[in-house]
């Protein structure tokens, strides 16, 4: 193999470790972030919860006072009634107490079940609270126990970006662009080795990327050239593995 395809294999491999470690970082992150924002989501939940609640307390206060207010309307009622005058006057003030009884009993009803929604959703906000209180626990050993996993991978990286740079400066710019954007269409794996099927010629040839074949004209050339081929389906840059190469095919 030429210097210049053994040039693009090493760019291959600390191309290949830098995207590793990259993605290592990234999971590592990924953990933490999507704690981060369970804890934020129940926390907007929570506070949903506690609106619906301060809303239900108002109504509790409301009724609460409408039924205290009916209480006095009917003790003043049956004061009027003890010292009505007339029989008349007597029958229209016990079908007023009668019918404000009849009300407030009904407004007892609801604030009740309105007491009943306050001590639910109260309950359900302690919950809430509790499952906060755990997730933002969670969320502190996932942050502590990866913070020193991801200083030492940022070490790593800056330490893989150097070689990197020492890599790509063996590869002519020309084809270092075509690596480039090869790399980046497939998550760093911009070279394919040329793979060889059958145990007598005639051989075929396929691309050990996408695992398309590969004319002849290809394989002939890397045998004995050192040159750029690409797959003519997926666009890989070819190789052929020193102890594979042999005399060029017919």
């Amino acid at each position: 193999m030429g210097s210049l395809l053994s040039a693009l294999l090493e760019l291959q491999s600390v191309e290949r470790q830098l995207r590793q470690v990259q993605a290592r970082r990234r999971r590592l992150t990924r953990s933490a972030n999507q704690q981060q924002r369970k804890v934020e989501d129940l926390r907007a939940q929570e506070a949903q919860v506690h609106e619906t609640l301060n809303d239900r307390r108002r109504q509790a206060d409301h009724a609460s006072l409408e039924v205290r207010t009916a209480e006095e309307q009917v003790s003043h009622l049956r004061d009027s009634l003890n010292s009505a005058k007339t029989n008349k006057e007597y029958a229209a003030i016990l079908t007023q107490l009668n019918t404000v009884k009849a009300d407030n009993a009904k407004r007892e009803e609801e604030a009740l079940n309105i007491m009943q929604a306050v001590e639910e959703t109260q309950q359900q906000l302690d919950q809430f609270q509790q499952q906060i209180a755990h997730e933002q626990q969670r969320l502190e050993h996932i942050t502590a126990e990866t913070a020193e996993e991801v200083k030492r991978l940022e070490g790593m990286l800056e330490e893989l970006h150097g070689k990197r740079d020492q890599a790509a400066a063996n590869v002519p710019e020309e084809y270092r662009r075509i690596f480039d954007r090869v790399a980046e269409n497939y998550d760093g794996e911009a070279m394919a080795v040329v793979e060889k099927h059958g145990n007598k010629p005639p051989h075929d040839y396929v691309c050990g990327g996408c695992f398309m074949s590969i004319n002849a004209e290809h394989v002939n050339a890397l045998q004995v050239r050192d040159e750029v081929r690409r797959c003519d389906s997926c666009g890989r840059i070819l190789y052929i593995e020193t102890q594979a190469q042999s005399a060029p095919t017919q």
